[in-house]
């Protein structure tokens, strides 16, 4: 997996911030705080992210941080992209085997999901 930073722009006033990126249209957080705001860009772009790839579409490079008109403040937001995939053999118990494959019809994927929700908590 690598590791990328975007910039976040911060725009808003004491007691109300919002957040939002150049480099994707749509993803926004916002808070009571700055600090709230951008603990909740972390947490949206991620979500946007995982969307995007599992719908296939391409992640864009970040764009050079730069204070845009109406923002306060930039911060840099870091996102973790998956990288190449890697073939691997691993024990699993077959009775847990068949019932990944009961509700999935694609074991790697399944897996890869699963892993990702648990490091994430």
């Amino acid at each position: 997996m690598q590791r990328r930073y975007f910039p976040a722009q911060i725009e808003g006033e004491e007691g109300s911030y919002g957040v939002w990126f150049v480099d994707f249209p749509g993803c926004v957080s916002a808070g009571n705080s700055i600090a709230e705001a951008i603990e909740g860009a972390h947490e949206a772009l991620a979500l946007h992210i995982a969307g995007m790839i599992e719908d296939g579409d391409p992640i864009p490079a970040p764009s050079e941080p730069s204070l845009e008109e109406g923002s306060v403040a930039v911060s840099m937001v870091a996102a973790t992209l998956p990288g190449r995939k890697k073939r691997v053999n691993v024990m699993i118990d077959e009775g847990l085997l068949a019932a990944i494959d009961a509700v999935s019809d694609n074991r790697s994927r399944f897996l890869e999901q699963a892993a990702r929700r648990q490091l994430a908590a």
